[in-house]
């Protein structure tokens, strides 16, 4: 469960506002979840998370600017990994020392012996 030592969550107040928009989209939402719940918990991952400021702009790098938000709260923050279901569109990220992985190979990477 979080917090963990296995792993820090790094955030910039542009990815939360992010998540903030596309977490409660309708679609997004599990059956019975509300939108309100959906803030209370990425409200509660806020919390224990790494707030990253980020000093430099070198944007455009990748086709969506939401994704270069992303890449650039990872870089600033010294992450090895982005997290995501859309894998693809972080292609050229291994440029600048981060890998995007899927959720489900991140999980089998915090499993596996150091």
């Amino acid at each position: 469960m979080l917090p963990t030592p296995a792993f820090e969550i790094a955030l910039t107040v542009a990815v939360y506002t992010e998540w903030q928009a596309v977490l409660t989209r309708p679609e997004h939402l599990p059956t019975g979840v509300t939108a309100e719940d959906a803030l209370a918990f990425l409200r509660y991952l806020a919390s224990i998370a790494h707030l990253q400021d980020v000093h430099y702009l070198w944007r455009p790098f990748l086709r969506d600017p939401d994704d270069d938000m992303l890449l650039e709260c990872a870089v600033a923050s010294g992450c090895k990994f982005i997290v995501t279901h859309n894998v693809k569109d972080f292609r050229r990220v291994e440029e600048l020392s981060v890998r995007a992985i899927s959720p489900a190979d991140f999980l089998n990477h915090l499993r596996s012996p150091a």
